[in-house]
């Protein structure tokens, strides 16, 4: 049903990679959340959320490397000392790096520009020579063409696979690398329309799928069958069901058991293109529609 709108969606499609890692500590976590391109002037959308994570890496990566730099040959108690007056500890995030894969040959600045009230953000990238996104987002026409019922589909980077990067012992930072697997594979998953989300003066701003968006998915976009851009994905809400089990007993593995159980729903919820084109109108940024 979605092989070919895949297809033409895939190249505009782009994943933001993150490393990151508490105070002190080597472990290191890989994260992931999705932009797509709208035209070749390097403008493209993601949710605000997402703009938020990645304005938030500057501010950590500062307050680390000003530690470094008052820390650099002082005794491990001064180290400790300077630490907690900066706010670092081995349960806070304390260094993260991040990466636009695939997106233009180089990058000088990020211009972000936040939606007031929903969940969107406008990306500028800035200082590139080229372009490495193929085509632009196309999006529908007709926002009367969308109901409750009918399939859509969403398209993103989840489960980061991605293994370029490494600590480096000798400087204690995070480092991206020329080895290891720079991409991680795109995944997309289908649902139904379900129903809409309006705001209090009943104007609608998001559509809701049968299916939920998943970790990596938010920023990615929501489209029809002939790749038509309908929204993105911006959350995804956790609905009890009420069909609670507790105390139940059963056999597992040839084994007297109780077990309990909750169940939930998960629903996707994405930004409606009726916000989306307005957002770019109201900037002044040009789009494609069909």
């Amino acid at each position: 049903m979605f092989v070919n709108a895949i297809q033409r969606v895939s190249g505009f499609v782009r994943a933001i990679h993150s490393i990151s890692r508490n105070y002190e500590q080597s472990e290191i976590t890989k994260g992931s959340a999705t932009l797509f391109f709208i035209n070749d002037e390097g403008y493209a959308i993601t949710c605000k959320h997402v703009a938020q994570w990645i304005t938030q890496a500057n501010q950590i990566n500062l307050k680390y490397d000003d530690y470094l730099r008052k820390a650099v040959n002082q005794p491990d108690q001064m180290r400790q000392k300077i630490a907690r007056e900066l706010g670092l500890s081995s349960e806070k995030v304390a260094e993260m790096r991040l990466t636009f894969v695939d997106c233009v040959d180089q990058i000088k600045n990020i211009k972000f520009t936040l939606h007031p009230q929903y969940d969107l953000a406008l990306l500028k990238f800035e200082g590139f020579n080229k372009t490495l996104y193929q085509g632009r987002a196309t999006f529908l026409a007709d926002e009367s063409d969308i109901h409750p019922g009918m399939m859509a589909c969403r398209l993103g980077y989840p489960f980061p696979e991605f293994s370029n990067f490494q600590l480096d012992k000798n400087s204690n930072h995070l480092k991206w690398t020329q080895h290891g697997m720079k991409r991680s594979p795109r995944f997309p998953i289908e649902g139904m329309i379900t129903r809409f989300a309006g705001d209090g003066s009943g104007k609608i701003f998001g559509i809701e799928m049968s299916t939920p968006g998943l970790r990596g998915q938010s920023g990615g976009p929501l489209f029809d069958t002939e790749g038509r851009i309908i929204g993105m994905q911006s959350k995804t809400k956790h609905l009890h069901l009420g069909f609670d089990i507790e105390d139940k007993a059963i056999i597992a593995h040839g084994k007297h058991k109780k077990v309990n159980d909750y169940a939930f729903i998960h629903l996707g919820e994405c930004i409606h293109v009726s916000v989306i084109k307005a957002f770019l109108e109201q900037q002044g940024v040009s789009f494609f529609q069909q």
